[in-house]
């Protein structure tokens, strides 16, 4: 009894890093895919692209340049930060919001949904664009 005791306070010990790493891990994935718009590789962008948009998009090729045509401070941004983010349902939604600087000048902030897949890995599940009205700059 007592051992199990024990393990139960290790892992509810563990839960607060777990949620951490998933905040990071979810971090990099958007990372990752902003390095392969800025880098015209379309083939790695549509990788981190949940099967909802995948769904709607079924090519890289469909995919990139709907991307180019409405998500143009994500496609290539002159600079971007990391603001907030909300973990909802126990780690099976995440939200980030990106502040985004155009190359334009104007300033974007961007809510990137990720989703916990069924293996336990993240995608994205949905990008929000919103102009920032009143941007101090980044």
């Amino acid at each position: 009894m007592r051992a199990l005791l024990v393990a139960l306070l290790l892992l509810f010990a563990a839960l607060p890093a777990m949620a951490e790493d998933n905040i990071e891990t979810t971090k990099g994935i958007i990372e990752r895919q902003i390095d392969a718009f800025l880098k015209d590789d379309a083939e790695t962008a549509y990788s981190f692209a949940a099967p909802g948009i995948k769904a709607r998009y079924p090519d890289k090729d469909a995919f990139f340049a709907m991307v180019k045509k409405s998500y143009q401070p994500v496609y290539h941004p002159g600079n971007y930060a990391f603001g907030r983010n909300k973990t909802i349902d126990d780690g099976a939604t995440i939200l980030h919001e990106v502040i985004i600087s155009g190359q334009d000048g104007k300033d974007w902030r961007a809510f990137y949904k990720m989703v916990r897949q069924p293996d336990g890995t993240y995608l994205i599940g949905g990008v929000v664009m919103m102009p920032e009205t009143e941007s101090k700059g980044i």
